[in-house]
């Protein structure tokens, strides 16, 4: 475990929103006069204004635009996933599935491969009615394959905390390749913060189009070649040894010992993955049910004012599906030259057929955002940056022997 950062929760547990809530969807108050997503040093006003509540918060969490959310002390083995649905909460649903209560206090708890859990998390949310949140898995655990939600009280949806939501926040938690240890702390899950002006309070779609996409391109590279655009940023799977040498990706194997999510670097690939060769004519079958680990063929910078997200380009492309942990921090990729230096990690899984993959195939696309304002630290900047110029990557937890 890592020492702790320097706690960010207020030292008034009174700490009120009243003021904020006053302004409406489009006051400027300590927010300023800009919408979009929330850099690092609002989070921390939020946190300081009680909108986000939790036990010790510290500098440590927040990303450059996400705040990352921490396991509470019990999980809960449950039969099969859920929404809580408009009228009820998590606790209500929970109290009629007859869930296992498992213990995640000191050295935690195992989670066990193809098991559904959901864990109350240690932060919770007093939203005001300018602000919604999205929350996605964290980048080592997309690797990792556990397949992490966010869930909240009276909720249709997953991964989204609605405007002026207040109340607890819940991860469904099932791991696929691996069972885990996890406790109470571990991060599994981050939560992204988006303010909006009273126009854009019924909006769902808040991505750059592909006007401002080229215009943004020439002026600084958004990728390493052609920009390629549909609806986002078009993404292509590398397969070739030109592009990443003698191993193109890994597939994970199906028995393997426990693993310690909070354990960084203390692994050996070879307990846990299997390397695939560079083939010939550049193709890989991908087996139903198996899960891989491959690299994008761009390699891509995310401006210090955007953030990205990877999305499906098209649910019908193909029998297979990217699993996608899929956000980019502002100052992803950055060189100092201002050329694009990181690919994109592509967490596959194969549906129900064998499917071909071929070198240079579309398997998804990269939509960018405006953040509100720059954060005063980008990606690579601050702690917990494992990922930055990467190429094909496996999780922080493995050595590269």
């Amino acid at each position: 475990m890592t020492a702790q950062a320097p706690s960010l929760t207020s030292a008034d547990p009174r700490s009120d929103t009243a003021n904020l809530r006053s302004e409406g969807a489009g006051g400027p108050g300590e927010f300023g006069s800009q919408f979009g997503l929330l850099p690092r040093q609002k989070i921390e006003v939020m946190i300081r204004r009680g909108m986000i509540v939790g036990p010790e918060l510290d500098a440590g969490q927040i990303q450059p635009a996400s705040l990352d959310l921490r396991l509470g002390t019990r999980a809960y083995r449950i039969r099969a996933s859920f929404l809580p649905g408009r009228e009820r909460t998590v606790e209500g649903q929970l109290a009629n599935l007859n869930p296992e209560a498992i213990d995640l206090e000191g050295d935690g708890a195992v989670l066990e491969r193809g098991c559904v859990y959901i864990i109350p998390l240690l932060e919770s949310l007093k939203l005001p009615e300018s602000i919604s949140a999205i929350a996605n898995p964290k980048s080592s655990t997309g690797r990792l394959d556990i397949f992490t939600r966010l869930i909240t009280d009276r909720s249709e949806v997953f991964d989204r905390a609605a405007r002026a939501y207040e109340g607890p926040l819940y991860a469904e938690v099932s791991p696929r390749s691996f069972s885990i240890r996890v406790r109470s702390g571990t991060r599994l899950n981050q939560i992204r913060f988006r303010r909006l002006n009273s126009q854009q309070l019924d909006r769902n779609d808040f991505s750059l189009d592909e006007r401002e996409l080229r215009e943004r391109h020439e002026m600084l590279p958004l990728v390493d070649g052609p920009l390629n655009l549909r609806n986002g940023l078009v993404l292509r799977v590398a397969l070739s040894s030109e592009q990443l040498g003698p191993i193109i990706g890994y597939r994970a194997q199906k028995h393997t010992d426990i693993l310690d999510v909070d354990r960084v670097g203390a692994y050996a690939i070879a307990d846990y993955w299997e390397p695939i060769a560079a083939r010939a004519d550049q193709r890989l079958i991908l087996d139903p049910g198996e899960f891989y680990i491959l690299a994008s063929q761009e390699k891509m910078h995310i401006p210090p004012d955007l953030a990205a997200e990877m999305v499906p380009i098209d649910p019908a492309m193909g029998e297979f599906r990217v699993h996608y942990a899929g956000f980019f921090d502002p100052g992803f990729g950055h060189t100092i030259s201002n050329l694009p230096g990181a690919r994109a990690v592509l967490e596959v899984r194969s549906r129900e057929v064998p499917f071909i993959l071929e070198n240079g195939q579309v398997v998804g696309r990269l939509v960018y955002e405006k953040m509100a304002e720059p954060p005063l630290s980008v990606y690579g900047q601050t702690a917990g940056a494992h990922y930055q110029g990467q190429g094909l990557k496996l999780s922080k937890h493995f050595r590269e022997d």
